[in-house]
């Protein structure tokens, strides 16, 4: 590990062209020097328990009963999702980046069942399981604005990007301990991606003064048509402010507000076409829904975060960066599940080519390149 490298790296965090830092987990974090590749590798797990209407909590209890009385035959009580991205990076210029995000999901979500589906199952409930690789994030990011080319205080940069519908709308809740719903398709929560070619467009702003840094951003990503299944998920809109200071030369901590709005879905799961329903009746979307997790209105809301981290450079062109977040406030459109915390990792590389001011030329390995 010790070996030289095949790039002269900056001394600690402080990227010359960037003008500061900004945090990993926030879309547009870590951009290179220019004709450099960064590679980014984040794993993420989000809990999720008990549910929420509004900014109130709601006992699964008090919604469980017959569909008849307003009531559900299954309720969900707490959700698990783990999140692994892998995005490459390329900086064409000084002022723009082109990147790649892939993503993979795993979402298992436990289902409590009312009085009756308790007695005909046997069981108090299940877990609703799906797990594949989710949509994946084309972007570019354009910087607008900067005091100075080489070492800026402050800079405004434009983010625009694409979402590829490459996760599946089609999962089947194949977990269901009654046979015949083991056939039906899945709620749009546990789904593993949007079924729509989702755009996205960005206003990020950095400003430093070592050792202390700031910044803010907002997002703006629409669904603006139905998928295959004639339903469309809910637009977003994100904010995120930041500070960051320096701590020592390869020790960054960070605070970050994170606030995000998203809208219900419209449209409905196409099931009298397929004749898979979330439904009592399948095929009939006249009658009540059997859980919660099947009404598009209980979908979407508001929610504000707080989340802190630490940044740290264990070798020259790489960053290790482990955050946590929880919420402050959440205003959601329930019955739905409330977040408990996320915790994220990061591990970020960047990879000098022979047209960047920093390589050395040096002909070592590839691996030897990137430290190891």
């Amino acid at each position: 590990m010790a070996w030289p490298l095949s790039a002269s790296a900056y001394i600690g965090l402080c990227c010359g062209k960037c003008g500061g830092n900004m945090p990993l987990t926030i879309p547009g974090g870590g951009v290179p020097e220019t004709n450099e590749f960064r590679v980014k590798f984040s794993p993420m797990f989000m809990k999720m328990d008990g549910l929420r209407d509004g900014t109130d909590s709601v006992g699964v209890e008090s919604i469980l009963g017959m569909p008849a009385m307003g009531k559900f035959m299954a309720a969900p009580t707490s959700m698990d999702m783990y999140m692994t991205n892998l995005s490459v990076g390329y900086s064409f210029t000084d002022d723009f980046l082109g990147m790649i995000m892939f993503m993979w999901r795993e979402n298992d979500m436990d289902m409590l069942f009312n009085g009756p589906m308790k007695s005909t199952t046997g069981r108090d409930g299940f877990t609703m399981e799906s797990d594949g690789m989710g949509d994946t994030m084309i972007m570019t990011k354009y910087r607008l604005f900067a005091d100075d080319p080489l070492i800026p205080t402050s800079q405004l940069s434009l983010m625009v990007g694409l979402s590829l519908p490459t996760g599946s709308i089609n999962e089947k809740n194949g977990n269901h301990p009654v046979v015949a719903r083991q056939s039906e398709l899945l709620p749009y929560g546990m789904q593993l991606g949007s079924g729509t070619f989702d755009p996205s467009l960005g206003l990020l702003y950095q400003g430093s003064s070592s050792p202390l840094w700031w910044g803010a951003n907002f997002i703006y990503r629409g669904r603006w048509y139905d998928n295959s299944r004639d339903y469309q998920l809910g637009d977003e809109v994100m904010l995120d402010l930041y500070t960051m200071y320096q701590v020592r030369y390869d020790t960054v901590v960070q605070l970050q507000l994170n606030s995000v709005y998203w809208d219900s879905i419209e449209g409905e799961m196409d099931e009298a076409v397929s004749g898979e329903s979330g439904r009592v009746t399948p095929g009939d979307p006249t009658t009540p829904y059997m859980t919660n997790l099947w009404d598009p209105e209980n979908y979407g809301g508001k929610k504000v975060s707080i989340t802190a981290g630490v940044q740290w450079q264990p070798f020259p062109l790489q960053i290790v960066e482990f955050s946590v977040g929880v919420p402050l406030y959440q205003h959601l459109n329930g019955p739905q599940l409330e977040e408990d915390y996320r915790v994220m990792l990061t591990w970020y590389v960047e990879i000098p080519t022979p047209s960047s001011i920093r390589y050395t030329g040096d002909k070592r390995t590839g691996a030897s390149r990137l430290g190891f």
